[in-house]
């Protein structure tokens, strides 16, 4: 993975965060290993939040697939999903 990147990121969601009262109300879904050693985040923005229903609850414990670009925060990878098609549950 290269940041800035445009690239699909699969893992196992183990852990979540809605971060309501923050600014931008960002949701959280760490891959792999929970906050704070995470793998990768997808990071879903409160202005997006209503695509997702309660994304924190629905990928929980499943493996997901997101697309987009790779972006960095805190020195940890990460993809923000904008839309409900750019992550996708494995079976």
């Amino acid at each position: 993975m290269v940041i800035g990147d445009r690239a699909t990121f699969c893992g196992k969601q183990v852990s979540a965060h809605y971060a309501k009262s923050s600014k931008g109300e960002p949701t959280f879904l760490n891959r792999d290993e929970p906050y704070p050693k995470e793998v990768f985040t997808i990071l879903i923005w409160g202005s997006d939040r209503e695509k997702f229903g309660a994304p924190e609850d629905e990928y929980k414990g499943l493996r997901v697939c997101v697309t987009g670009k790779i972006t960095s925060f805190r020195g940890r990878p990460e993809i923000v999903a904008t839309e409900r098609g750019k992550i996708e549950i494995q079976k």
